[in-house]
Parts: C-alpha cells; structure tokens; sequence
C-alpha cells in the first residue's frame, strides 16, 4: 500500500491485485450486483456472503480458506449511531463493507491518502498495521461519546435533585437503553480481540510482533466494558434517586393536605355543632360576647392548640 487512491472500478481492482499489491477496498452500501461481484472477485465463502447481505449481526470472527472475515462496530459520528463494519482480511486485501457512514473509516481513509501520511513502517507487515489502524479507529470513536455520557448523567442526577420531572425520566430510560444496546456489541467484540489475543485464531502474517498492537485494542475494550458497566450502575442510581424524590415530594404534599384536613376538623365540628338550628341554642345564644367567646373563641384556641402541635412534632420546623 502506497497510499494511491483511484476510483473504484473492476479493471482497477483486478489490476491490485494481480500487482500483489495491499489493497484496501471500501463498499458502502452495496447492492445485489456489487455482492455478486466480490463474490466472484475475491472468491468469498458462500456463508460470508450471506453474512454480507445481512447486517445487523453481533461482532464475530470466522476463518474462511482464504480470508478473515471480522464484523465489527463503531460509532458513525457526533449523533452516536452504531455502523456496522464487515471485513474481509487476507495476505494482499482487505475489503471493508458496511452500510451507513463511519467517520473513523473516512478519517482513517483521508490519513492515509494524504501525502507524507501513510502508515508507518515496521517489522510488522503493512496489512496487519491498516487493520490495526482500522480496528483501533472503531474502538476509539467509543471514547468521546462514553466521555460526554458520563456529564450527562452527572448533569441529569444533579436536575433530578433540584426537582423531578417526567422528561427526566424519559431521558433516564433513552440512556439506558443506548448503554444495553451498546454493551451488547462490546461484549462479543471483546471476545474477538480475545480469540486473536489468545492465538485461538491467526491472522495472516501475524507474529510476535502483532502481539502488543492487538493485547492493545483488548485492553481497550475491557476499559470501555468496565465503563458501560459502571454507568449502568450510576444510571441504576440515578433511577432511585428519581424515584426517592418524587416520593419525597408526595410525601411532603401528603403532609401539607394533611395539616390543612386537621385544622379545619375541629373548626368544622364547631362551626358544625354551633350551627345546628335547635331553638335554645337560638334563644340562648344570642349576645355578642358569647359569639365571640364560643363561637371566634373556640375557634381561635383550636388552631393555636394544633399548631403547637405541629411544633412540637417537628411537622412544621425545628421543636
């Protein structure tokens, strides 16, 4: 690979590949016809073509006669949408398929086919150092995304304490179910770096000196396993602080209505009792002292009582 890039055309590709030259062909979005035609082109097994046609899969290697063939995941830019790579690997290409847009592929593309910045040299072959780069580019792209959640969850757990509110809740849901569908992909391409880590599988022109590159990309996706995983839990948490706050807020509403039912229970029996229309209550009750005795009075007394109650209980502040 020299960091030539010329339109893709079948004459171009045949020409690749008989100059044994490393090619790397990126197809976005192809159709039955392109299928076909790397099928017959680089001589795919037939259950990979039929891992071509559906994406959708979870990440998995495989070991064809004459090829790798990797599925891997990475995030297809800044609105944090899962693509979906498939990658064919042998000793003279390696042919990447996927059907939305990948902003670690593109950038890793424009890298390479800039002057000056090809990939570097080494004892390792250039094949196995492009999917080093290809692979390390998809884990990366995680990382921002995974940064920028954790300050969201701080910031939702810091709303959610000033006051509850449904979209809170909604969004608590939303970010968990980005989080489980995201440790679904982690998860199973762990185990891949974890088969090629453990020698389980062998990639064409692997040696001794692939070995760091790739125990590399391993400790990167347990980091990120270990971070999912962390933020499960603070979501878990921030799920009972919501719950806890709202009760708390019931409780104190429960509260309030509660104080106001049991002030006016001893001012309704009174005004009850003194409004019945018995003819001595009438007849006998009349002057203004004894409206304002028994029927302000009493009234007046009740409430203070009750409220030094409530002081006293701690219902309405410090006793």
């Amino acid at each position: 690979m020299d960091g030539t890039s010329v339109p893709v055309t079948p004459d171009a590709v045949n020409a690749a590949l008989t100059s044994k030259s490393l090619l790397w062909l990126d197809v976005k979005q192809p159709g039955p016809d392109d299928v076909g035609w790397l099928r017959d082109t680089f001589k795919l097994h037939p259950l990979a073509v039929d891992d071509l046609t559906e994406f959708g899969q979870r990440p998995k290697i495989e070991v064809f006669p004459n090829l790798i063939y990797m599925v891997s995941y990475g995030l297809a830019g800044p609105t944090n949408d899962l693509t979906e790579v498939h990658t064919f690997f042998s000793d003279t290409y390696m042919v990447t398929v996927r059907h939305d847009g990948c902003h670690a592929l593109e950038q890793l593309s424009d890298q390479i086919i800039q002057p000056g910045n090809q990939l570097p040299n080494g004892s390792r072959p250039t094949r196995l150092i492009l999917l080093h780069n290809l692979m390390d580019s998809l884990i990366d792209s995680f990382f921002p995304s995974l940064a920028d959640f954790d300050d969201k969850i701080d910031a939702l757990q810091e709303q959610i304490f000033v006051k509850p509110t449904n979209d809170q809740l909604s969004e608590l849901f939303n970010m968990q179910r980005w989080l489980v569908s995201l440790r679904k992909l982690i998860t199973p391409q762990r185990d891949v770096l974890a088969s090629l880590v453990s020698g389980m599988v062998i990639l064409p022109g692997m040696s001794a000196e692939s070995d760091p590159y790739l125990r590399d990309l391993y400790d990167h996706l347990i980091r990120m396993s270990d971070q999912i995983d962390a933020y499960r839990d603070l979501l878990s948490n921030a799920m009972s602080v919501y719950l806890s706050m709202v009760s708390n807020n019931l409780n104190i509403v429960m509260k309030q209505l509660a104080i106001i039912a049991t002030v006016f229970l001893p001012l309704s029996f009174l005004t009850g009792f003194f409004g019945q229309n018995f003819a001595w209550l009438v007849g006998k009750l009349g002057s203004l002292n004894v409206f304002l005795i028994l029927g302000v009075g009493t009234e007046l007394v009740a409430v203070v009582a009750l409220y030094m109650l409530f002081r006293r209980r701690g219902w309405l502040g410090a006793a």
